[in-house]
């Protein structure tokens, strides 16, 4: 009894939502077109094509700060000197008070 219970509440459950599923056929009518439907899909194909070639093709450049930028490149920059180390503690002889003459 307990089984058919269960059951019937699957079935309540899962109706509502197999009537919302689109009915699909798996094997649909070959459908073919008709000379006027083909003849219709070449005008409109034939107008798509003429509506593309007059498109005009972009010939300037669509950079917003091309007038502010210079046509020059930048030289390179000479190369920077190598730094060397000014603060070193043990060429100054000082600073760190555990090294020194300074420690109690």
């Amino acid at each position: 009894m307990r089984i058919l219970s269960v059951a019937a509440v699957l079935v309540l459950l899962t109706a509502p939502a197999f009537a919302q599923m689109p009915q699909m056929n798996m094997m649909p009518e070959l459908a073919t077109k008709t000379p006027e439907e083909k003849e219709q899909d070449a005008i409109r194909d034939k107008a798509y094509k003429e509506s593309l070639r007059k498109i005009p093709d972009a010939k300037t450049s669509a950079d917003p700060w091309g007038t502010v930028r210079s046509n020059e490149t930048p030289k390179a920059a000479a190369p920077a000197k190598p730094k060397t180390k000014t603060g070193n503690s043990a060429a100054s002889g000082g600073g760190n008070a555990a090294s020194g003459s300074n420690a109690r």
